[in-house]
């Protein structure tokens, strides 16, 4: 596990070196960018970008003074999964001095890197920022920061400092076994946006069918359209005219079940009988639908409360005994899942 830099954040007079200029001209271009030439402007601009150096807004304090941000970025603001999650870094953050800044980086990756160097700038107390696959460029910012850092929502062999999450590798491995093990065969994954995350669970799923010897890669259907109720009936229904003997689905996360279910139901195809649906995340629909929809649970309220204990622990100078939080998962098993492993003949056809 390598070490933050934290100290080796580059310094304003870094700039200036790799610029060829002073450090006067670095601070004037970059309170003003008007008052310094075109070709100086661009000489400084690339020096920045090159060292990643991010201009603290509060320059003329002192060195270790820290706002009492904490910093946080998500993907998204209209998928449910991250409410629970920032509803309990808010609940942990809400009696003390903090206060939250919440980014949403809209998956863009680009969008991420914007949003850690204007947080960054403010001397935050802290970061949070989900998931694991940040460039290169956002990675280095976030290791010489001179904060604590916690990615949340999934968890890896290599935190930029800590991280609190669990395996949609094997939360995806999981329900793969979990549809052999009811008696499906031919069983499908519906897939959409496809974010690292989403594939990490497609790939875990893979590897599950593979070991059962009912992996068949014309039943994997994905789409880097935004994950809906409407898209599920939708996909549902494209893949079983590719494929009429499809019994069984995973999906990607639970819009797309509950899309698969009303699909399926329209069709006049039995849940679970004729097919076998399943989750992921475990949103409160899936318990209230009829039939209820089996779905992998995880704790995401659970992750945001984790994440803020471990960053008050560090600004109070303790050493994490855990960098690494797997905060695991359920699998929820119910009605659509819960066809007998061998059925029993229609003798009412024979």
């Amino acid at each position: 596990m390598r070490k933050r830099k934290g100290a080796g954040r580059p310094t304003i007079a870094d700039v200036a070196e790799k610029a060829g200029v002073s450090t006067i001209t670095v601070s004037r271009a970059l309170r003003d960018p008007s008052k310094v030439s075109d070709h100086l402007r661009r000489k400084i601009n690339n020096a920045v970008r090159k060292l990643n150096y991010v201009p603290h807004s509060h320059a003329s304090a002192l060195a270790s003074t820290r706002s009492n941000i904490v910093g946080v970025i998500v993907p998204s603001l209209t998928n449910n999964v991250f409410a629970d999650t920032l509803r309990a870094i808010y609940d942990e953050l809400d009696q003390g001095p903090f206060q939250v800044q919440l980014g949403n980086s809209r998956y863009v990756a680009k969008d991420e890197e914007r949003l850690v160097r204007t947080f960054l700038g403010q001397g935050p107390s802290a970061m949070i920022i989900a998931g694991t696959d940040q460039t290169d460029a956002t990675r280095e910012l976030l290791q010489n920061a001179e904060c604590p850092v916690v990615q949340i929502m999934e968890v890896g062999d290599d935190p930029i400092d800590m991280m609190v999450g669990f395996s949609h590798f094997e939360g995806g491995k999981a329900a793969g076994t979990h549809l052999m093990q009811k008696g499906y065969k031919r069983i499908g994954f519906l897939g959409a946006r496809m974010d690292p995350r989403s594939h990490r669970r497609l790939e875990g799923f893979k590897d599950a069918l593979r070991i059962g010897g009912r992996y068949d890669p014309d039943l994997i259907m994905t789409t880097t359209v935004s994950s809906s109720v409407s898209l599920g009936a939708e996909l549902i229904g494209q893949l079983r005219a590719r494929r009429s003997d499809l019994d069984a689905v995973f999906c990607n996360n639970d819009d797309l079940a509950l899309g698969a279910l009303f699909g399926c139901q329209k069709a006049g195809i039995s849940v679970p009988d004729d097919m076998g649906i399943i989750g992921f995340n475990d949103l409160e629909m899936m318990a209230a639908s009829h039939p209820s929809l089996t779905s992998i649970r995880t704790d995401r309220y659970a992750i945001g409360k984790r994440a803020v204990e471990m960053i008050k622990a560090e600004l109070d100078g303790e050493v994490p005994e855990q960098k690494i939080v797997d905060l695991g998962f359920e699998l929820q098993q119910r009605e659509s899942t819960s066809r007998q492993k061998y059925r029993r003949p229609d003798l009412s056809r024979a």
